[in-house]
């Protein structure tokens, strides 16, 4: 048994400044080996073996990640996530077996911000966990240019917030960085494996994962998510985010 597995009471409040990483994977085996790669890493890895007991871990610790097994007994990682996502943005990495495509894309439409198949490589895991915690570190004062605007939708890059119409929007860690992305490159058609190398950091990936969260971005952006103003499709190429009256209009 790890140290991950033996209980959080004594790990809280993790090693001084390390990440803490809630584990939600009910194969022991995969547990042990994925905690005991971020702790090498430098983490605080915190072991739950099944999504109740996740989601409890989760309201106790506040973790800077979770890493969610999509095939959990009792409440599946599907569940754990829409738990989760109804009070928090936490950055959340999904585990699914490979061919389980549906799972994939329901974890993505329900909020997850990427995803592994399995079996997956231990250290690719690390490297899109640091990724994700790297975009989301703190960062120092921005100039006031760094708050991007289209019509009555704000992005301030600094404090990470986004609102439309004076009213904050909530956005998952890569919700905000793929729009803040597009609305940097605003007017140019956007490619997207530039998005997944960009966004993502990898220089490969499913497409449905940039798929998702661009249908994501429109329900939360736009008047007529069915009917984008801003956010559109180039079909065959990728997408191109329009400033309100760019066209003329």
């Amino acid at each position: 048994m790890t140290q991950a597995d033996r209980g959080p009471d004594h790990r809280m409040n993790g090693q001084s400044g390390a990440p803490r990483i809630l584990v939600v994977e009910d194969d022991l085996t995969v547990a042990q080996v994925v905690t005991g790669y971020l702790n090498r890493a430098g983490c605080t890895p915190v072991h739950a073996s099944d999504g109740a007991m996740g989601l409890e871990l989760a309201r106790q610790m506040a973790p800077d990640l979770v890493v969610l097994d999509v095939m959990l007994p009792g409440l599946d990682g599907i569940e754990v996530l829409r738990e989760l996502r109804a009070s928090s943005q936490v950055p959340v990495i999904m585990l699914t077996s490979l061919g389980e495509e549906e799972h994939r894309l329901r974890g993505l439409e329900s909020g997850a911000d990427d995803y592994l198949t399995k079996p997956f490589s231990p250290r690719e895991l690390v490297l899109r966990v640091q990724s994700v915690l790297r975009r989301t570190a703190a960062v120092p004062p921005a100039p006031a240019d760094d708050v991007l605007r289209a019509g009555d939708l704000m992005v301030d890059r600094t404090a990470r917030v986004v609102s439309k119409a004076g009213r904050e929007l909530g956005m998952t860690v890569k919700e905000f960085e793929l729009l803040a992305f597009l609305l940097r490159n605003a007017g140019r058609v956007v490619r997207r494996d530039e998005l997944m190398r960009e966004v993502w950091s990898h220089d490969f990936g499913d497409a449905s994962t940039v798929t998702v969260h661009v249908r994501r971005l429109r329900e939360k952006i736009e008047d007529d998510p069915s009917r984008p103003a801003l956010l559109k499709t180039v079909w065959g190429v990728g997408y191109r985010f329009d400033l309100p009256g760019a066209d003329g209009r």
